[in-house]
């Protein structure tokens, strides 16, 4: 019987994905019904790409989808100086579109190319590595693709991951094949991990080169909002009591809309926006709960009520908007949580669920500055959100004192720039 040692685990991996290759082909191909791929960009998927490399030095930075690729954007502008070409993947359509949309409000339209990051099989690695033949790479929190490292390995790529983060359940699973997990992040030049509790289970796992400067969500720009559509939605909703329930996921929105009626009793007029986190569930959300949405270009309920808001990259403006902001995906189990920073960003109190194991950095350090509300159920978030509506000062002071913890980290963007920069070899 082979001895289980990296080379043999690595081969395993890359003879497991190439003899599932068709089916992932098809697979791509069933998501083009759903909106999960464009049609027209699928060959990207499977390393094939038309579009020609650009001249000179080039920094590949991958990022899964939208979180990752928003923590980026101040890494990017920092980067913008430099004299190196930057290639930018993600895997969701989602991403793409927010990226569409970001990058030229940025000025990085023209000096950031997207493109469709090809799933793990060598062939298709090996095709998309071929073709751009980046001089250093950056992958961001928990981007461990074998074929995608061991191609760039093989080429003497250096790679760095950043803000690296790495949850129990990873940590258990990579410790069942302790030899490959040693094996994957042996590929990495430099590890940043996004907090210390991170950091030590990568060391647990036979990391090297790993520290902990910060999370980059932390160093995230403020989510914008258009002007003249802030300043109509103001109009509309006058001076009522609002609040978000932003980034919701399935099951959570009923536990909202309880919630909408217990806060309704002492609050007149209370306007309740749901910003699902996938926006292709507005129509049914609207069917459900009764509401009215604003993807189908329905304005607010003119009483007390729920409203739908099922856009894109408007976060922003509700956050604005809203005098409390309840962030989703962290009130029923399995959880994980969305980014909390956002709306503190925006000095917009902050409440989440007990199930945010994938912002556990972030939710401490806004616990430690009092700075959110931790709540199980909708009587209890019902209580949060009607006492922050109605005690103002309060509601403020808490507002404040979460917008000065998310400040702490200013200069880290700088700070991994300068870092991937590092990788590249001198301009010529």
């Amino acid at each position: 019987m082979p001895r289980l040692n990296p080379p043999f685990l690595a081969r395993i991996w890359a003879g497991a994905a190439t003899l599932a290759a068709p089916l992932l082909r098809y697979s791509l191909r069933q998501r083009i019904a759903r909106g999960k791929e464009i049609a027209t960009r699928l060959p990207e998927r499977w390393g094939q790409d038309a579009t020609p490399r650009p001249p000179g030095r080039l920094l590949w930075l991958h990022a899964a989808s939208v979180g990752e690729a928003m923590s980026l954007l101040p890494v990017l502008s920092a980067l913008a100086a430099a004299d190196v070409a930057i290639l930018l993947t993600t895997g969701t359509v989602t991403s793409a579109a927010l990226l569409d949309q970001r990058l030229p409000e940025l000025g990085l339209q023209g000096r950031v190319l997207h493109r469709f990051v090809p799933l793990d099989v060598p062939a298709w690695a090996s095709r998309f590595l071929d073709h751009w033949h980046p001089d250093a790479v950056g992958f961001v929190e928990s981007e461990l693709w074998p074929n995608l490292l061991a191609g760039c390995r093989a080429r003497g790529i250096p790679v760095m991951l950043i803000n690296a983060r790495i949850s129990a359940g990873s940590l258990k699973a990579w410790q069942r094949v302790p030899a490959m997990a040693r094996s994957v992040l042996a590929n990495f030049t430099h590890i940043h991990a996004r907090g210390r509790e991170d950091a030590d289970r990568l060391r647990a796992l036979g990391a090297e080169g790993v520290s902990s400067p910060g999370d980059l969500k932390f160093a995230a720009p403020a989510l914008p909002a258009e002007p003249a559509a802030l300043a109509r939605l103001r109009w509309q909703i006058g001076n009522r009591p609002v609040w978000v329930a932003a980034s919701t996921h399935p099951g959570e929105e009923a536990e909202i809309a309880a919630a909408h009626q217990l806060i309704a009793v002492d609050h007149p007029g209370l306007l309740t926006i749901i910003a699902p986190r996938h926006t292709d569930r507005g129509a049914e959300l609207a069917e459900a709960l009764r509401a009215p949405r604003r993807g189908a270009g329905e304005p607010p309920p003119t009483e007390a009520g729920i409203w739908i808001a099922d856009t894109m990259g408007e976060l922003g403006l509700w956050y604005r908007l809203a005098r409390v902001a309840f962030v989703g995906r962290s009130l029923l189990p399995p959880g994980g949580g969305q980014n909390p920073l956002e709306p503190a960003r925006l000095r917009c109190p902050v409440i989440v669920g007990p199930y945010t194991d994938n912002f556990t950095d972030p939710v401490a350090r806004l616990r430690d500055v009092d700075g959110i509300i931790e709540v199980t159920d909708a009587e209890r978030l019902a209580a949060a959100v009607s006492s922050l509506l109605t005690d103002e000062v309060r509601r403020k002071a808490r507002a404040e004192r979460a917008f000065e913890a998310v400040q702490l980290y200013a200069s880290l963007p700088s700070f991994t720039a300068e870092a991937l920069l590092g990788l590249l070899p001198p301009a010529c």
